[in-house]
Parts: C-alpha cells; sequence; structure tokens
C-alpha cells in the first residue's frame, strides 16, 4: 500500500511520519520533493546546499525513485504542498491513499516565523493544500483534532484508507530517525524530544499586524477545507 499524506510546513506532518514509520510494516520518506523544488525555485532556505545535496535534483528523478519497489508492504510519503509547484505533474500519485492534514494558520504562522523569518501565503502552503486536495481527493484530518485524540482519529484515518491500525503508531521512541531528512538538525528539535503526540494545544497565538493579511488569506482556504475534516 502506498499512502501520501500532504501538508504545510509547520504542521503536525513530522510526528504523523514518525507514527507511520514506527510500524514495523512501513518505510518512511521525509519530503522526498525538497531538494528538486530548492533547485526549481532557486529559493534559499535553512541548510540549502545540505538539501540540495541529499535528493535528485529533478521531479522526475524522484518520482522513478518513488514508484520502484517498495521494501515494506507499506510505503509512507510525507509530503509538503508547497513543493507541488503548479506545472508539477501529479499523475504519479492518482495510486496512493492520499491523505490532506491542515492546522490552523495562525498557530502555523507562529511557529513557521520562529524558524524562518521570511513568509508567504506559498510558502505555508494552503493555496496549493486546496488545489491538491482537488487533484487528489481523499480524508482531510486536522493536527488539532489528532492532538486532541490521538488512538481515536488514527483508528479513523486507518479505517478511511482500508489499512490495519497498528498501537506502534502512538509511540516511537525519542531522537533522531534514519528516515529523517538532511534538514533535520534545524527544524526537527521539538519533534525529536518526543516520544508521542503532543497534548492538545491551548489558545491560538497572536498573530502581528504585519501578518494579519496573510492570516486572513490562509483562514479562508483552511476553514474550507476544515468543513470536511475526518472526525474519529
Amino acid at each position: 500500500m502506498r499512502v501520501a499524506m500532504w501538508s504545510g510546513p509547520r504542521n503536525l506532518s513530522t510526528a504523523m511520519m514518525y507514527a507511520f514509520g514506527n510500524r514495523p510494516d512501513c518505510e518512511a520518506w521525509d519530503e522526498p520533493f525538497y531538494a528538486a523544488y530548492l533547485a526549481q525555485t532557486g529559493l534559499d532556505h535553512p541548510m540549502r546546499q545540505t538539501v540540495l545535496a541529499s535528493q535528485p535534483p529533478h521531479y522526475g528523478a524522484v518520482v522513478e525513485r518513488l514508484l520502484a519497489t517498495p521494501t515494506q508492504p507499506v510505503q509512507y510519503l510525507k509530503l509538503m504542498t508547497h513543493h507541488m509547484l503548479p506545472d508539477t505533474s501529479l499523475t504519479w500519485a492518482t495510486g496512493f491513499a492520499n491523505i490532506h492534514l491542515i492546522r490552523h494558520p495562525a498557530r502555523v504562522i507562529a511557529s513557521y516565523t520562529a524558524k524562518r523569518a521570511e513568509i508567504t501565503l506559498d510558502d505555508i502552503g494552503f493555496p496549493q493544500a486546496a488545489r491538491l486536495h482537488t487533484a487528489l481527493p481523499g480524508p482531510i484530518i486536522d493536527s488539532a483534532d489528532i492532538r486532541a485524540a490521538p488512538e481515536a482519529m488514527l483508528r479513523s484515518l486507518c479505517e478511511a484508507i482500508d489499512l490495519p491500525f497498528d498501537p506502534a503508531m502512538l509511540h516511537w521512541p525519542a531522537g533522531p530517525k534514519p528516515f529523517d531528512g538532511a534538514w533535520a538538525p534545524h527544524w526537527y528539535d521539538a519533534v525529536h524530544r518526543s516520544t508521542g503526540f503532543a497534548a492538545a494545544e491551548g489558545h491560538l497565538p497572536e498573530v502581528p499586524d504585519h501578518h494579519r493579511g496573510l492570516l486572513k488569506d490562509a483562514l479562508d482556504i483552511y476553514e474550507t477545507l476544515h468543513q470536511s475534516r475526518l472526525r474519529p
């Protein structure tokens, strides 16, 4: 079985990868298109050269790797919505169980700007999330629901994609994982300290005035997707 988990940045995407990656029947891939995205756009991200050296820089070469015979019965891809540029073909993913992970944009903005000062709507992947859900329909899950009820939500998700639930998905060992991307030292400090899903989040963070327009645009997309989300 092949599973594609689509997410914007600063979501629960790495924890979800750890949950699936802790299954004994699963191989996990961490953002396989990241280097191709950087090479195509020329963007200057943290650890750019390290990322470019760690993966193929062309989308076609990445797809060939992904469609090769998996090493385990379940192949899980952690995929960033913003890595899929408008002219990027998505036909390779039509045979996958596509899942769409969302998070309230106020939390995304607060988390993203703590790691990278510059931010745009495309950087946090909300327009791409809407486009991908239209092109590759599948269950929508909200990170807040997962943190509030991890087992119930994971059971519901597994049922939705016809994958048997495994309790191993609820906990994982602390520290780096062999399938972490090369960029993990910059982005994964918090998740490396985790051994399972964190508790439910508190009040929404305040968004600075200069990001209010960004929040509004992202919120319009988020609320549309949120209405159709999977529930326990």
